[in-house]
């Protein structure tokens, strides 16, 4: 499917699912999702594979050197947190926490330097105290997320969670989500800003044409628009970040 749709002109393939990085649990000879990568590097199915939707325990120091070595392989993960704290993570009953997630945001910095994370966290889980809140705060700071998908636990009959004591009040809810989120747009304008000192070239994939722009995603995930009256749809290009503005990134097309 992924050489088809490169045949076809695809130049981005994303691979996906509810828990991506479970691929191959069910084949009886081991095959794994890094062994599916590594096929598709080796055969050249794609110019870029990204990946959606990971949990950190699947970043150990023996995988995270398997992907180190993958050209194909964009660097950006989009790690399915949920939530910073130990004490939420434990009562999702996640099998992985705070600290196995940032020594796997740590473990790929060291490996692909240029790696960015996006992540998605819940706040107002039954029983998240201001404690328990602050410290998915402190957690988005020390991870340095480009990017944050903000909601709140939203309570489902015939749920176990719909449940539990300790269920947190809808305007609780509203007031830490405002707060994640603006922390989120502080940590992603940091990095932005250092995008924009740095000025190294960015390669990203041109998506769509509008208002004298083409919009593009770099292979870290940044939103980029490009001043341009040509219509580079679908081309790779390298692109000179200028500013940012809203958290999108201008830039220029690289000589």
């Amino acid at each position: 499917e992924v050489e088809a749709l490169h045949r076809g002109g695809t130049r981005e393939i994303v691979l996906t699912g509810i828990e991506t990085a479970s691929y191959g649990r069910d084949f009886a000879d081991g095959y794994r999702l890094v062994d599916l990568l590594e096929e598709l590097n080796r055969r050249h199915s794609a110019d870029r594979i990204r990946l959606g939707s990971l949990t950190p325990e699947m970043m150990t120091a023996a995988t995270v050197a398997r992907l180190r070595e993958l050209p194909i392989l964009v660097p950006h993960f989009h790690l399915s947190m949920q939530s910073g704290s130990d004490a939420v993570l434990a009562g999702m009953r996640r099998r992985y926490n705070r600290q196995m997630a940032l020594d796997a945001v740590a473990r790929l910095r060291e490996a692909l330097p240029r790696v960015q994370f996006t992540t998605d966290l819940m706040v107002g889980f039954p029983g998240e105290t201001e404690e328990n809140f602050h410290e998915t705060l402190d957690f988005v700071r020390q991870a340095q997320f480009l990017d944050l998908h903000v909601f709140a636990y939203s309570r489902r009959p015939g749920t176990p969670a719909a449940d539990f004591p300790g269920q947190i009040p809808e305007e609780v809810k509203h007031r830490r989500s405002a707060a994640l989120i603006a922390l989120g747009h502080e940590v992603r304008d940091g990095i932005l800003d250092r995008l924009c000192r740095e000025r190294e070239g960015l390669p990203v994939v041109f998506e769509t044409r509008g208002d004298g722009y083409m919009s593009a995603h770099s292979d870290t995930f940044v939103e980029v628009r490009v001043p341009t009256d040509r219509d580079l749809h679908g081309e790779i290009y390298t692109v000179i970040p200028e500013y940012h503005k809203d958290g999108i990134l201008y830039a220029r097309l690289a000589e």
